[in-house]
Order: C-alpha cells, then sequence, then structure tokens
C-alpha cells in the first residue's frame, strides 16, 4: 500500500485498510526493534518536531522512531520558533518545508497542524491537538491487537471527559474498524454531535455500534475500559469543578466488576493521576498493558513515518 507523501492529521483522513496497514506495519517494525533489527528507511531525512505542549511518550517516540531508520530529528519548543507569533503558521510552514523532509506537530490548533500541511510541501504528522489524538489511537489499537487477539467486534468502552481529543479519535479510530464504541460521561461533557453522526456513518460501512451514556451500567461486556486524565493540558483551571462532575466516572475496581468480565483489559495513555480518572489499584494491576500501549506510541509512529516518508520494502 502507498501511502507516500501523505500527512496523518486525523484518522477521518484513513481507511480501514489503510489504518490495518499502519498497524501490521508497526507490528513488523516492533518485532525487528525486539530482535535488534533497525532500518535505514528514513536515511538522509530531517524532521521537524514542533512542541507547543510537552510531551513525554510523544518526544521519545518521534525521536526514536526517527533515529531507528537512519533519520535526524530536531526539536523546536514553542520558545525556538515564531509560530503563530512573530511569523505567521502559513510563512512557518513554508520555510520549514523548504529545509525538512517531515514535521510533526503537537500543540494546541487543529487549524495551525492543517495549516502546516496545506503551506509546507512536505509529510506532516499531528502529534496531539485539543481536537485529536491520532498517533495514540495506532498506539492503542496495537495493544489491543497483542492483548485481546484482534479489533473487529471487541467493545472499548471510554469512561470520563467525553469530549476531549481522546474521546474523539477513539470514536472515529472504532467507527472505522469496527469496534463497538462507548463514552461513559456526563451530559456536560459529551462530544460534539456532529462528530457523534459522521463516526456513526462510518460505523454502517464497518458493523461498530456506537453508544453515548451517562448510564455506568452500560460498561458491562467492555473488552477494554480506557480514560483519561479529567483536566487537558490548558484546563487547569476547571480542575476543581471537573473533578467534582466526574467522580462518579472513577475507572476502579468496582466499574470493573460491572464488565462482567474477567479478562477485560484497561487503557491509559498518560500521564495519569491516581487517584483521580483511575484507582493506584486499578493502575498497578494493568501497569503492564498500559506501558506496553507506552512502548507502543513508538512502534506506530515509526510506522507512519515510515509509510508516509521513508523507503521500505515489506
Amino acid at each position: 500500500m502507498n501511502l507516500k507523501g501523505r500527512s496523518f492529521l486525523t484518522l477521518k483522513d484513513y481507511s480501514p485498510e489503510e489504518i490495518s496497514y499502519l498497524l501490521d506495519l508497526a507490528a513488523e517494525l516492533k518485532a525487528k526493534k525486539k530482535q535488534g533489527i533497525t532500518g535505514n528507511s528514513l536515511k538522509g531525512k530531517n524532521i521537524a518536531l514542533i512542541f507547543e505542549k510537552p510531551s513525554t511518550r510523544t518526544r521519545c517516540a518521534f525521536t526514536i522512531g526517527c533515529i531507528d531508520e537512519g533519520g535526524h530529528a530536531e526539536y523546536l519548543g514553542k520558545d525556538d520558533i515564531q509560530l503563530g507569533y512573530k511569523e505567521s503558521v502559513e510563512d512557518t510552514a513554508r520555510v520549514l518545508g523548504r529545509m525538512f523532509d517531515g514535521i510533526e506537530f503537537r500543540g494546541f490548533s487543529q487549524e495551525n497542524v492543517e495549516k502546516l500541511a496545506k503551506y509546507s510541501g512536505v509529510p506532516v504528522w499531528n502529534g496531539l491537538t485539543d481536537t485529536y489524538h491520532p498517533t495514540q489511537i495506532l498506539a492503542d489499537f496495537l495493544t489491543m491487537r497483542e492483548h485481546l487477539g484482534g479489533l473487529k467486534g471487541k467493545k472499548l468502552v471510554f469512561v470520563g471527559d467525553g469530549r476531549n481529543n481522546m474521546a474523539n479519535s477513539l470514536m472515529i479510530g472504532s467507527a472505522k474498524m469496527g469496534v463497538h464504541f462507548t463514552i461513559l460521561a456526563p451530559k456536560e461533557l459529551w462530544p460534539e454531535e456532529t462528530l457523534v453522526e459522521t463516526c456513526k456513518e462510518y460505523a454502517k460501512e464497518s458493523g461498530s455500534v456506537i453508544t453515548i451514556s451517562e448510564d455506568l451500567a452500560e460498561v458491562k461486556d467492555a473488552d477494554a475500559v480506557y480514560t483519561d486524565v479529567w483536566c487537558s493540558m490548558g484546563e487547569e483551571d476547571k480542575a476543581a469543578e471537573r473533578v467534582a462532575l466526574l467522580r462518579p466516572y472513577q475507572v476502579n475496581e468496582e466499574l470493573l466488576e460491572r464488565t462482567g468480565k474477567k479478562d477485560t483489559i484497561f487503557l491509559h495513555c498518560l500521564p495519569a493521576v491516581k487517584g483521580n480518572e483511575v484507582t493506584a489499584e486499578v493502575f498497578e494491576r494493568f501497569a503492564d498493558v498500559v506501558f506496553d500501549e507506552a512502548e507502543n506510541r513508538m512502534h506506530t509512529i515509526k510506522a507512519v513515518m515510515v509509510a508516509t516518508l521513508g523507503e521500505y520494502e515489506r
């Protein structure tokens, strides 16, 4: 499958077959890495890593993934370039596109990552915006494949802030891949109806069922339960209000028992605030799964770079 030259901004832009291809490629690259085999598919390629928001997993995954495949990654923090301040996003994109072969962007505005893709002329990869977090979903799905044996027909339940970038992106990915997806959240934190309707259209093709509910009983039969921090970066002023609103939606032993299954797994994109969205006991019980998921950021991000920019023969 040829994805060369494509940007990776949201899973809306990728077909189920293309998402499967990226997951298969990630699994292949992961197996090679475990054997001590790295490649040269990005040899001679220079990649800009733009970070308006700090990150452990995203920064390390792009850096190591690039180096493993023979490329050079250049970190550009918010104080290193003039993006959107002294220089327009469009002009910054045109400058970086002349010097770099690919650009990662992690920041606030989805509009900015889309402008970078439009004006740079090189592949641009979304490392997180306030709206979407597509590279995380690839890591989540690779982890589900490893621990559950597949994706199609599995039930994934997201508990917490149902209108954040993780809930949005998990819903898009699940709808495309035939995963039955449920958001459990107070009505004030439900996703935008337009996105729900878009995902239900995808679901018609894949056989996925999308459910948005306040009722914790909907966690029944979940194969995987997912949560995220209750306050995203930039929302710290809402912390007390959000904690009060979401306290009933904490992932704890009682909630997991309501699945009625002994083999349900727990997922978290990290960092976790233990005692808020998840208890320390549940987190530690599933630590091996959660840190497989964290490691899989590197393998899936490497696959995205290799597929869209690299020279690689499968």
